[in-house]
């Protein structure tokens, strides 16, 4: 998900690890032989799709299992799970935790990798694990055409299937001014009252450092110094850092994952969200096919499945972002409402373990 992985060192030997295992595996790969109804519509006008098998073919020969590792969050991996195995009979062995947790859990396996998807909650990792050879390129995804080009690998190894954004969490009780910009925090009147997640657990948390240090340079660790200077605590991963400002011993939270923020708002949690002012980093959750995958037809039906108009409306009853550009956000601020840093995902790429290093010992 490579010098970045985004989340550990140790990461690396997995993706060198697994290299090997990946040849194998390739060779087990197949065309998909299903496409959507519009395609099955074109292919009636179109001579170039009728060599492509009606819509529904492949989901009458799909069986067996799926290996699935997602990010989250759990209410939607769990409800794309039932969706995907009612629809196709396949069975889906899930295994969900940060993308941190998913990362040590493949390293843990390099010696018998058993995972055909992952689901993550940062893009620069799922750059990282095509770099290093370890996506199978699956460019007849359906419904890809659809998805936002920036989310996604335009070669077919990674579908930003859906997205969050990053901002300032707050609790409403305990705050009546909220803060308008990243530098507020930094402030006396936030002494000791605000979370930040840590990068080396939270994929997302991660690419709001990185991405604000692509778009700052090195003056940006500035203000990190300037958090760790005003009391800002390292809190663990997203939930972690978010659950003390929805309890009130915290008054906020600090690169906040704005799903979970208003998912909580609407269970009547005392709780709300601004995007900074000078811009903020919307994270895709990028899924993939391992390329040591042993059930590579049913993975790819489980990427079809997560681009579909059905999982798509999970996605935004979740208070996801969407991935795809037809499909709208559900009661919060669609993609293009949100400030954004002019970023560079290569660099956070490149990047992500001398900065999570770094940030470390800022926070130490």
């Amino acid at each position: 998900m490579s010098k970045r992985h985004g989340l550990k060192k140790s990461v690396l030997v997995l993706l060198t690890a697994m290299v090997g295992f990946g040849v194998t595996a390739c060779g087990t790969s197949s065309q998909p032989t299903a496409s959507t109804p519009q395609e099955k519509q074109a292919a009636s006008s179109a001579p170039e799709s009728s060599s492509t098998p009606a819509a529904g073919t492949e989901e009458k020969k799909l069986s067996g299992k799926v290996v699935v590792y997602s990010a989250g969050p759990k209410g939607l991996a769990e409800s794309i799970q039932k969706g995907f195995e009612e629809k196709t009979g396949v069975q889906v062995e899930m295994f969900q935790g940060t993308t941190g947790k998913i990362l040590s859990r493949m390293e843990a396996e390099k010696a018998n990798p058993v995972v055909d998807v992952v689901v993550l909650a940062s893009l620069p990792s799922a750059q990282g694990l095509k770099k290093s050879g370890l996506t199978l390129e699956y460019k007849e995804a359906k419904n890809a055409d659809k998805l936002i080009p920036e989310w996604s690998d335009q070669e077919g190894h990674f579908f930003g299937y859906s997205a969050s954004a990053l901002g300032i969490a707050y609790n409403t009780k305990l705050v009546t001014t909220p803060p308008e910009d990243w530098a507020d925090i930094a402030s006396p009147e936030w002494k000791d009252k605000v979370n930040i997640p840590d990068p080396a657990q939270s994929g997302s948390a991660l690419d709001l450092v990185t991405g604000y240090l692509s778009a700052h340079g090195e003056s940006g660790w500035e203000l990190f110094e300037a958090y760790k200077k005003n009391g800002v605590a390292q809190a663990g991963a997203n939930q972690a850092a978010l659950d003390p400002v929805i309890t009130g011993s915290k008054s906020a939270v600090v690169a906040a994952v704005d799903y979970m923020t208003y998912a909580a708002k609407e269970k009547g949690e005392p709780i709300d969200l601004i995007y900074p002012k000078s811009g903020t980093v919307i994270s895709p959750r990028p899924a993939a096919i391992v390329k040591t995958s042993q059930n590579v037809e049913n993975a790819k039906a489980f990427i079809d499945y997560l681009l579909s108009d059905e999982a798509q409306k999970m996605v935004a009853e979740t208070y996801l972002l969407p991935g795809r550009t037809d499909v709208a956000a559900k009661d919060r601020p669609g993609a293009a409402e949100i400030p954004v840093l002019k970023i560079d995902w290569t660099w956070m790429d490149e990047n992500g373990d001398d900065v999570t290093k770094k940030f470390t010992q800022v926070f130490k």
